[in-house]
């Protein structure tokens, strides 16, 4: 019998703004809309009932406390406010945690939810200059904050300039490039053929920020409009941030849903979910193509949910770069639509065409899930979410048919262990002598010129070091010939390697 305090979605929304910086709403006002629109969506009076708001951190204007603030401009006066960490990660993980705290009795009704307005931010920079005065609102900070705040990366990988997720993602997508054994060429058209499928799921998608269904020789090939931001990646193939964009969740426990009268047509069940993170710094990973961490957490909420990966009829991968996408295909042995698979790995487009505002996504994923499950009842699908350098790993499994008895969340304990477990690399250090090159990445200024280069590599007894190049040559080459496999000599100052001419 299913347990009445078992998770399930009964409101959703989405919106977007397009206007001059003078006119434009904050991400607060635009939470408050989206809000009503998942309340509207939810009907039966329930949104008057939140005893709950969780907000996914806002980056584009600072908020002490935006679940607090919300939650009074909505005249909503919830015994709980909650606020996550900075990550893409965030929204699944809220949700799962959302959902315990449901099922334990520690909230009934919960609006769940989160806004961005970069598109504003930046275009408020540029002439003529828009002053923005926007509230923030006069909250304490909050105290609930769930989410791993640690920093994303070691000060040996802050010395060699793996920070920007833009330096870092290629360094993932070289190195499946090699484990591919293709070229370079030949890679980027197997990549652009993967996101050309993504484009055209945004191009289906009302509430996508971009709805242009590129082909895959528009997304790899290099133009004015489409640049090189680090090699391989164009701007096609990166996430767009710059995007106003906010969705909102209402989730209740079933019994509350049932007493209100929500149609049964309308309930999305959330039936497991899970979390966990890949070893913390990129340099002590295995290696660069894989993702033990997302292979073991939706394997995690599969089981917990007892249903297969086959089972799933549809997905929604963290897609902030391709090579996010990839290692979760590597992971869970599934194919793209354009490798024969029968299934899109996304629901919405995709950071890239849908919109990536910051942590916010899969919030977006999550809404665009219920809608298409409540239109095709009894199947099931997994979101996943993704954050840092697929460092911080969520997944959850969704469908109108209820769980067997509950919800389970599983334990992170129990993940986190099992990936824990499994190997890593000693990082090495300074280094004089020779590496074996895993990967590469590529900083390209806007006129095309590279700037400056990162290579990650093993040393002869394993270890992994990175070095840095500015080399013009060099740099040349590592975009037209593939410098996987090839041992170079590195030297260091004693802060940095540096690759030796």
């Amino acid at each position: 019998m299913l347990d009445p305090r078992t998770p399930v979605i009964v409101g959703v929304g989405q919106l977007s703004q397009r206007s001059v910086p003078a006119a434009a709403r904050s991400p607060i006002d635009l939470l408050e809309d989206v809000a009503r629109v998942a309340g509207d969506d939810a009907g039966y009076g329930l949104f008057k009932r939140v005893d709950t708001v969780a907000v996914v951190q806002i980056v584009s204007w600072p908020y002490p406390n935006a679940a607090a603030f919300v939650a009074r401009r909505l005249g909503l006066e919830p015994r709980s406010t909650v606020m996550s960490t900075v990550g893409g990660n965030s929204p699944q993980l809220l949700l799962n945690e959302m959902g315990q705290r449901i099922l334990e009795g520690r909230a009934d009704v919960v609006l769940l939810g989160g806004a961005e307005a970069m598109h504003t931010r930046w275009r408020a920079r540029r002439e003529p200059r828009t002053h923005l005065d926007w509230e923030t609102g006069d909250d304490e900070p909050c105290r609930d904050v769930i989410g791993d705040d640690r920093p994303g990366v070691s000060d040996y990988e802050l010395a060699h300039g793996a920070a920007a997720p833009t330096l870092v993602y290629p360094l993932f997508e070289t190195a499946l490039r090699a484990a591919a054994g293709r070229d370079i060429a030949t890679h980027q058209q197997a990549v652009s053929e993967l996101w050309s499928t993504f484009a055209a799921v945004a191009a289906d998608n009302p509430n996508a920020w971009s709805r242009t269904a590129y082909t895959p020789e528009q997304i790899r090939t290099v133009t004015p409009e489409n640049r090189m931001v680090a090699f391989p990646y164009p701007k096609l193939m990166c996430s767009n941030i710059d995007v106003d964009q906010s969705a909102a969740l209402l989730l209740c426990s079933y019994g509350t849903a049932r007493a209100a009268g929500v149609a049964d047509d309308r309930l999305v069940f959330l039936h497991a979910g899970a979390d966990g993170h890949d070893h913390w710094f990129v340099t002590e990973r295995d290696t660069l193509h894989d993702s033990p961490g997302i292979g073991t957490v939706v394997r995690d909420a599969l089981d917990a949910a007892g249903v297969g990966i086959d089972d799933c009829a549809r997905f929604d991968f963290y897609s902030c770069f391709p090579s996010a996408v990839q290692l979760a295909q590597r992971a869970l042995n599934l194919k793209a639509p354009s490798e024969g698979g029968d299934r899109p790995l996304t629901v919405t487009g995709g950071l890239g065409f849908a919109g990536g505002p910051v942590n916010n996504y899969p919030t977006h994923a999550i809404a665009r899930m219920v809608e298409l499950l409540r239109a095709d009842p009894g199947s099931f699908a997994l979101t996943t979410a993704l954050g840092w350098y697929a460092t911080k790993h969520s997944a959850g499994i969704w469908s109108t048919t209820p769980p067997r008895e509950r919800f389970v969340r599983v334990p992170h304990e129990t993940t986190q262990a099992r990936i824990d477990a499994l190997p890593r690399r000693a990082v090495a250090g300074m280094l004089d002598g020779a590496m074996t090159i895993e990967a590469t990445s590529v900083a390209v200024e806007r006129d095309g010129t590279p700037s400056s280069a990162i290579v990650a590599g093993l040393t002869g007894d394993g270890r992994r070091g990175l070095a840095t190049t500015r080399d013009t040559g060099v740099m040349t080459s590592m975009m037209s010939e593939a410098w996987e496999g090839r041992t170079i000599k590195t030297v260091n100052d004693g802060t940095v390697n540096t690759v030796s001419a």
